[in-house]
């Protein structure tokens, strides 16, 4: 089965795992800043991409096999546009 078939059968669930993702980084969110109490965060969007693009890319990757061009697909990015986030990412 290619990576496009396999987006496709998981589609089907997407609207079950998306609200989990969701509340996943919703959580992450709030307790972060409720730990800064009444500090005023800096920068904080540029934080979170990071973050969570680096295990993203690693999770992704690794699920794919290594295989670039499924994990790509997976990721809706070229394949190129993955390998220069995995070089900046310092993720093989």
């Amino acid at each position: 089965m290619n990576a496009a078939a396999v987006l496709r059968a998981e589609q089907a669930s997407e609207s079950t795992l998306q609200p989990a993702l969701r509340e996943c980084v919703a959580r992450a969110v709030r307790r972060y800043l409720h730990d800064l109490d009444s500090q005023m965060p800096e920068g904080f969007y540029d934080l979170v991409l990071r973050e969570v693009e680096t295990p993203l890319m690693r999770e992704v990757l690794q699920w794919a096999g290594g295989n670039q061009s499924k994990a790509a697909a997976a990721l809706g990015i070229n394949r190129a546009t993955l390998r220069k986030k995995l070089a900046a990412l310092r993720i093989a």
